[in-house]
Formats: structure tokens, sequence, C-alpha cells
């Protein structure tokens, strides 16, 4: 009984959807394709000027140096796309291609050897470096493709349909610093999306700490990762990245900058090239560091300021209690274990609009063990392979309508969300269980409560 009595403290008394108390000075009600492109509302207009400054830089083409205009050179000479953009799709979420013929538009592949620095994290590989660069600059030669290729099975739910999960699996072509050792750890990633983070980083880490408290009556195991955090020099919580393996935006930014685009910071000051790479080593710069101060701020910047979409009331008395509905089964399913809806932040001098805030992301940034089927056998820092962080719920409904190829999971393999919902195991499982054996019609009511948020 008190397990139970603490399950319900923690969670049923917030999934009233149709009396949601949402701030919605920082979130947005636009529900466009332009929905997580939005500033914050209340966001003062001496701000905004640095908001599309940011904004500007989000959605720069970046160029290889030598350039008549060096604020947007730097591009290499390894890198992945041109443009931050072009992985996070109108600030959305990125997708999996289909085929093995398909470029990875919106993804990447980490790379890494067993092992694990207290720094660093992961271990690179000597040739290749943490992450795979198709592209090169010229005279450098790209470091070689991923590709995908799926096998299919079929889930049969409680009223005899079927649902398709596809099972990806990674090969590598044209490699040009020779093969990769049949100890290397590999893990594919579709870009997450972009809107809200800058609430996340205002919720302090006792707030974080103290939901592996709540669950732990409930069975549910969630933990903090610990990550090496640049600026402050020693070890903090990790709250970004798949598998929470960034401290801060901040960091995040520059690490995808340098990974992603070859562009340094002062953060990240050295190319992307390891030793073998001697003609990257040997291709021009624009400078040490080839992204201003003033640009990583403003880029920053935007991150912080970007808005949140509304979770979208229905109109009618009919659909507004299906909604209300599938909240309690959201509830019911053990959802909202992991998925929390209600997070407070706490004082943030760096964008104080964001400060005392009660908001509504449906996570708990806490990693997870999600299972086998799951697992890319990739640690990172205190992550296992198996481990994922809760991604937030907030405007899920939209991901289709800002990009209509967007996947879910960490690999894009999901192609809607009852997909992601079956592949959940480990701790998740149960939840995957009921939700599949669920009436048809109460099934229905659960989905269209999660495309709500």
């Amino acid at each position: 009984m008190q397990v139970k009595y603490l399950f319900l403290l923690a969670f049923t008394l917030t999934l009233n959807h149709s009396a949601l108390a949402e701030d919605i000075d920082v979130m947005t009600g636009d529900a466009t394709r332009e929905a997580y492109a939005q500033p914050l509302p209340v966001l003062p207009e001496t701000d905004r000027l640095t908001f599309f400054k940011g904004r500007n830089l989000v959605r720069q083409s970046w160029v290889i140096p030598p350039s008549e205009n060096p604020n947007i050179a730097g591009l290499g000479p390894l890198y992945n796309r041109i443009s931050c953009i072009a992985c996070h799709p109108g600030n959305g979420r990125g997708f999996a291609p289909n085929t093995a013929n398909e470029p990875m538009r919106s993804m990447l592949v980490r790379l890494s050897l067993p092992g694990s620095n207290a720094q660093s994290g992961p271990l690179p590989h000597p040739a290749y470096g943490d992450q795979l660069n198709e592209h090169g600059a010229p005279g450098v030669a790209g470091e070689g493709r991923a590709q995908v290729t799926y096998t299919e099975k079929f889930v049969l739910l409680s009223a005899g349909e079927k649902v398709a999960l596809r099972t990806p699996t990674l090969s590598f072509v044209d490699l040009a610093y020779g093969e990769l050792p049949a100890n290397i750890m590999t893990s594919a990633r579709i870009a997450p999306a972009l809107y809200g983070l800058g609430l996340l980083e205002a919720v302090p880490d006792a707030v974080i700490v103290a939901q592996t408290l709540i669950q732990k009556p409930t069975g549910i195991k969630g933990r903090v990762n610990q990550v090496w955090d640049i600026v402050q020099g020693k070890t903090v919580i990790g709250r970004f990245g798949w598998k929470a393996n960034m401290p801060n935006l901040r960091q995040q930014i520059a690490g995808a900058f340098v990974g992603d685009m070859g562009i340094t910071s002062q953060l990240f000051p050295t190319e992307n090239c390891t030793p073998v790479q001697t003609a990257c080593a040997k291709s021009t710069s624009v400078g040490s560091p080839e992204l201003s101060a003033e640009q990583l701020n403003q880029t920053e910047f935007y991150h912080l300021a970007l808005a949140a979409p509304l979770s979208r009331q229905a109109a009618d008395a009919n659909t507004r209690e299906v909604l209300k509905h599938g909240a309690d089964l959201f509830v019911k399913a053990q959802c909202s274990a992991c998925h929390v809806q209600e997070l407070k932040t706490g004082e943030f001098p760096r964008l104080p609009i964001l400060s005392n805030r009660t908001i509504h992301p449906y996570t708990d940034m806490l990693l997870h063990d999600m299972g086998e089927s799951l697992a890319d056998h990739r640690p990172d820092y205190l992550a296992t392979g198996q481990e994922w962080r809760t991604p937030p719920l907030w405007g899920i409904g939209l991901a289709k309508k800002v990009e209509p190829n967007a996947g879910f999971m960490h690999d894009g393999r999901a192609r809607n969300i009852i997909e992601a919902i079956l592949w959940h195991g480990g701790e998740a499982a149960k939840s995957a269980s009921i939700v599949k054996t669920m009436p048809s019609n109460d099934r229905a009511a659960l989905l269209s409560f999660i495309d709500s948020l």
C-alpha cells in the first residue's frame, strides 16, 4: 500500500490534462511548421536582437576557408553537414535513412573503443576519433560513410492490429583511414529537437536528483550521469544528449560545432583531425578559434530563449474527454514515472525570465535501462550501453508537421509514437506491455493525449 500511495502522490495529481497550469509567457501557442522556432513570448525586446543573431548562426550555411567573409568560414577540414539546421530541421527531430543508399542527412555515428577517460568519456578511435565525418575539405578525404539496413518484425496488439518494428544494422563503406577493428563501439543518433532547452537548463541539479528518490518505491531506477564540465574543470551532472553526456547547452553547442562541422571554439579549440589524418592537419583554417566568443554566446542565447509549444486543448467536449482519458491512461501505464509532467526551475541569472517556473516537459532528465533491444553497447561516462536519457515529450505532437520525416527513439528507428512505445524495454517493458494489451479505444485515447502535448 505504501508503494502505491507514493506512486499516486508523485504522479497522478499532476496529470489532469484539461487543467494544466502552464506558464504561457514562456511557451508558444504556435502550432505551424514554425512552432519550434519561436522566442519566449516574454523575452524582453532588448534581448531579441541577440536571439535573432543566434537564429541566423543556427541557420547559417558555413563555408570552407579561405573566404571573403571570415565570419561564416571555418567549415571542416572534416564535417558532416554545413549548418545546424541541416541536422535539426525546423529546430525539430532528425530522422534515419530508410535504405542503405540514402545519406544520413540528420544523423551521425559515434565511435569509441572499450575504456573511458574521466574528462573525455568514451575513448576515441585513434584514426577516426569519436565521430564519423563523411565529408572533407578539398584535399582532405572524408572518413567514410555509415549505412543503415533494417530487418522487420511484427507486434500483434490486443485487437489484432499489426505494428511493424524495424531493427537497424550499421555497416561502413569507403573508409579512408583503414578498417574499423572488431572491438569498435558504435552508436547511431538522430539529431534531437532544440526547443525548450533553456527551461531544462534552468532546472536545478537537486530537482533532478530528487526524481531518483521519488521513483525508487515504484521500481523505476533512474539515475544521473556524471560528466566533465570543461569551463568548471570538474565532474558535474549530465543533462543534455541522448545519454545525458553533456553538462550544459554551451558545451553541447560547442561540441556540435566542432564534431559536426569542424568549427573550433573557445571550449573546443582543436580541429577534429586525428594524428594519422595528415592532410586534415595541414588544411587551411580561418583562425583559432573559428567561432568567436560573441557567436558562441549568441548561439547559446538562441537555444536558451526558444519556447516550447503549449499543449493543444480540444475545442469540443467529446475530444476533451478523450484527452482526459488518455492522460489517465498515461499514468496507469506508468509512462509518467519517467516522462514526469511537472518540474520546477530555480534561480537562473543568465536569463532571469526562466527562473522559478513550473514547467511541463514530460521528462525526468535521468538515465534509464531501456533493455537489450535498444542497446548500442557503447558506454558514455556512467551511462551503460542500455541506458538512455528520458527525452522530453512536450511539443512531440507537432514533430511531423515541422518535419514530415521526423523519427523517434535515439536512432530514429520508430516512425511514429506507437512504434516508439513498443520499443520500450528494460525498466519500461511493463509500460509497453500495458499499452500493447489495452483495448484499442484506450490505446487511441492514449496516443491522442501524447499527440496533444
